[in-house]
C-alpha cells in the first residue's frame, strides 16, 4: 500500500475540507479547482455529444476502441461535479479498459432536483441504443451519487422492458439517501471527505420533499431482481461503506451476479486520486477488467 501517498491526500483533505463554510456555488468552484490539479493527458480524444438533448462527451485514450462504450456518471452529491471534474478519471478508465467512455453532463440539483439526473442518464442510454449500439456493448460506471444513479438507470430500463447494459461498476456508491447505514457513525472519525451533515445537505438539495427511501433515489430500497452483473468498489474508511455492503447482500438475495471489493484503508472515491495514488490506479484496472469481461464488441 502506498501509505505515504494516501496520508498526504488525507492530510490535505483535513487541512482544506471541501465543505467548510462554503455556499453551493463556492463548493462547485472548489471541486473544479481540485480536479484541475489532475489534468487529462494530452493524447486524449474528446468529442462533444448531444444525446437527445442531454450534453456529454466521449473520452478515448490512445488506442481505445469505439466498438463498446462505458457510460460514466460523475459523483458530487447530485449538486456538484461536471465533465471537467471527472474527465481524467474517464480517461484512465478508457486507457485501462480499451473502450471509449461517455461522460453524461446530467442536470444538477437544486436547480434540477430528482428525477432530472435520472431522466438524463436514461435518455443517454436510449440515445446510444437508437444509434445502433447493442446493449451488450454498453457498460456503466459511476462514483458516489453517480454509482447510485447508474443503478437507478438500470431499474428504470428494466421496468420499461428495455435491454440492460452488460455490466455496471459502482464506485463508493451512494445508495441510501435515508442514511441508515451503521458506517455513517462508525466511520465518521476516519472519513476525511464527507460527513453525515454533508450527506443530509446534499440529500435535501436533490430530493426536495421526495421520500429519501424512494427506490429510484435510493436503490437500496428497490427490487433489484434482473439487474446486470455488478461490481462494487468501496473503501474501508468511508461513511458510505454500508451503502455498498447492504445493497450487495440484497442483490445476491435477488439472484444478481455481484462482486464486492472492500479496499483496505481507502477513502471515498480514491480512484479520483489515481494520478498520485497507486491504489487508485489499481482500482481502475480492476473496474476495467470487470467491464472487459462482460462487454462484447465486434472483435470477441
Amino acid at each position: 500500500m502506498s501509505l505515504e501517498q494516501l496520508e498526504q491526500i488525507i492530510t490535505q483533505l483535513r487541512e482544506e475540507p471541501l465543505f467548510e463554510n462554503l455556499e453551493l456555488a463556492e463548493l462547485r468552484a472548489k471541486y473544479e479547482e481540485i480536479a484541475a490539479s489532475f489534468p487529462t493527458p494530452t493524447d486524449a480524444i474528446i468529442k462533444k455529444v448531444n444525446a437527445l438533448g442531454v450534453p456529454g462527451q466521449l473520452v478515448l485514450a490512445a488506442g481505445a476502441s469505439d466498438l463498446a462504450t462505458i457510460v460514466y456518471l460523475h459523483g458530487g452529491g447530485y449538486a456538484m461535479g461536471s465533465l471537467n471534474t471527472h474527465r481524467t478519471l474517464a480517461y484512465n478508465l478508457s486507457q485501462a479498459s480499451g473502450f471509449q467512455v461517455l461522460q453524461v453532463d446530467y442536470r444538477l440539483a437544486p436547480e434540477h432536483p430528482f428525477p432530472a439526473a435520472l431522466q438524463d442518464s436514461v435518455t443517454t442510454i436510449k440515445w446510444l441504443r437508437q444509434n445502433g449500439l447493442p446493449a451488450k456493448q454498453i457498460g456503466m460506471a459511476g462514483d458516489s451519487a453517480g454509482g447510485g444513479l447508474a443503478l437507478a438507470t438500470c431499474l428504470v430500463l428494466r421496468d420499461a422492458g428495455e435491454e440492460l447494459p452488460a455490466a455496471v461498476v459502482c464506485i463508493s456508491p451512494w445508495t441510501d439517501l435515508a442514511a441508515q447505514g451503521e458506517s455513517m457513525q462508525s466511520k465518521a472519525s476516519v472519513d476525511p471527505l464527507i460527513s453525515s451533515t454533508e450527506i443530509e445537505y446534499l440529500r435535501n438539495l436533490y430530493l426536495k420533499d421526495e421520500n429519501a427511501r424512494h427506490p429510484l433515489a435510493s436503490p437500496l430500497y428497490a427490487d433489484l431482481a434482473g439487474l446486470p452483473p455488478l461490481l462494487f468498489q468501496v473503501g474501508s474508511d468511508e461513511i458510505l461503506l454500508d451503502d455498498s455492503t447492504r445493497l450487495v447482500a440484497k442483490a445476491k438475495q435477488a439472484g444478481v451476479e455481484v462482486e464486492l471489493k472492500i479496499w483496505e484503508k481507502m477513502i471515498h472515491v480514491w480512484h479520483f486520486f489515481a494520478p498520485i495514488l497507486t491504489e487508485g490506479q489499481e482500482a481502475i484496472a480492476e473496474a476495467a477488467s470487470f467491464l472487459q469481461k462482460h462487454l462484447k464488441h465486434e472483435n470477441n
